[in-house]
Formats: C-alpha cells, structure tokens, sequence
C-alpha cells in the first residue's frame, strides 16, 4: 500500500475522546457541532471516577490504560477531554503518541474569563488534582495580572453528573453551599474547570444567578482538536454525517444509554 493509500484510510479512522466518566461528553457534543462528518469513539472511565480526588500517578496509570484501549480501537487523534488526566498525563501522552497521531488536552478557560471587565473576580472550579498541578498554577501565573484568581476545589460535584442527577433540590444545596463564601464579595465570572461541570451548567448557572459569565473550554478544545487534523492531514472527506461508539470501563449497559442522553439531549 502506497503512502497515500495509508493516509487515506488513516484519515477514515474515528477520533478518540477519553474521560474519566461521563464529562468528556461536553466536549464532544462541541466536536461534533465543530466537525459533523467525523467518526468518533467515546470512552468513559466511570468505574474509576472520580479522578480528580486520586494521587498523580494513578490518574496516570488509568489515562494510559484507556488510551491504550482506543489506540486498540483503531484512531486517528486522541483528546483528553478531562481537566485531571490532561493536568496528570498530557505532556507523557504526546511524548509517546504524538508522532503518529495528534494529542489534544483540555484546559481551563482563563482567557475569555478575564476579559468580562477590567480586574474581574474570576472563580475556577476544578478537582483538587487539577488545581493542585503545575500545569493550573502557570496557567494561573499568566492572567493574575488581569485578574483576581480564586481556585475553588469542588469534590463531590463530579459525582452527582456520574449519577445523571443534572439538577434539583440536593445539587442546588450542595453549589449553594461551594458558593456560600462568595456571596458578599461577589465573582465576574465563573470558569468550569472541569468537563463534568458544563453538564450542570444550567443549575449552577441558577445558583450564581445571571450576572455571572459561565465559561468552559469544550469549543477551544473542539477548535484545537481540528486544527491538529488538519496539520496531520487527517480530516476526513466524508460527505454523511459521522456517528459515535460509546464505551465505558463499567461495562454497564445503563451508562451507556446516559451517555447518549447527555449527549444529545443536555445542552
């Protein structure tokens, strides 16, 4: 088979996307807006979630162990579509694969954040791991100057999402209670650090009220993860729509229909 014949059926191939549970829906639902024609395969390690509680090195060990499965699955680009394996293991990810295939993270977004006022008070919510990591505090360093920066650690959140439980009385308590030492000095604006959170957009949206700018960075990771496509020549010339295989590490038929609930259906 000729070099062409090899980047032609490469290029065929579906798109990887990896989560420790059912976040990393967020960010395909805006893959898929951003590239319609695409295949892509979604793994979700919800046997192993929550990550963000978990030490470093076994975050690593269990990203590359569902890297690997996808790698098996045959794909053409991989996107680590959770804030904890991209903080944990990104820059390991692209030492390995990353000649063969493009490797997209996902990071919190801090830049549009920033930009809602002069000196805003900028929340981010994220798991403890990822706001532990080096790769959060220089992201942190780089806007300080533009910004009042509060990182607020948010164990428990990811696993009402887990659950399907996207709102109600026990997820508006529990946010009412993270934001309780917020409410006098009140934030600008509120940076989901995490791929779980936009799932519960709309509640935790309920909780800050609507002077609150919300933001996430499902569409930057979309719009990164095309654009490595096309640098690796990778895009495809499908002309129908692309469809998506749903997998996750419980094995639990019930996890899959609500990740293609959440998928389609939560906005």
């Amino acid at each position: 088979m000729s070099e062409t014949d090899k980047l032609q059926e490469k290029q065929k191939l579906p798109i990887g996307f990896m989560d420790s549970g059912l976040g990393g829906l967020s960010v395909l639902r805006e893959a898929i807006k951003l590239m319609p024609k695409e295949d892509f395969i979604y793994y979700g390690d919800s046997l192993h979630a929550p990550y963000g509680v978990k030490p470093q090195v076994e975050i690593r060990d269990l990203t590359f162990a569902v890297v690997e499965k996808l790698l098996d699955m045959g794909i053409k680009g991989l996107a680590v579509a959770c804030n904890t394996a991209t903080s944990a293991a990104i820059h390991i990810l692209r030492e390995k694969y990353q000649k063969e295939i493009p490797v997209i993270g996902i990071e919190p977004a801090l830049k549009p954040a920033v930009s809602v006022k002069e000196n805003p008070r900028v929340l981010v919510m994220a798991t403890p791991m990822t706001l532990r990591e080096k790769k959060f505090h220089n992201l942190m360093q780089k806007f300080q100057d533009q910004a009042e920066i509060i990182p607020l650690p948010c164990p428990g959140l990811v696993e009402f999402v887990e659950r399907g439980e996207l709102s109600g009385e026990a997820l508006e308590h529990f946010l009412k209670n993270l934001f309780a030492p917020y409410q006098e000095r009140k934030v600008d604006a509120v940076v989901l650090g995490c791929t779980h959170y936009p799932l519960v957009r709309k509640t935790i949206q309920k909780v800050l009220g609507s002077g609150v700018a919300v933001f996430d960075g499902g569409a930057g990771t979309a719009r990164e993860t095309l654009h490595k496509l096309k640098e690796y020549s990778l895009v495809s010339d499908a002309v129908t729509p692309g469809t998506v295989q749903f997998y996750n590490s419980t094995e639990d038929q019930a996890m899959i229909r609500l990740s293609r609930y959440l998928l389609e259906h939560v906005n």
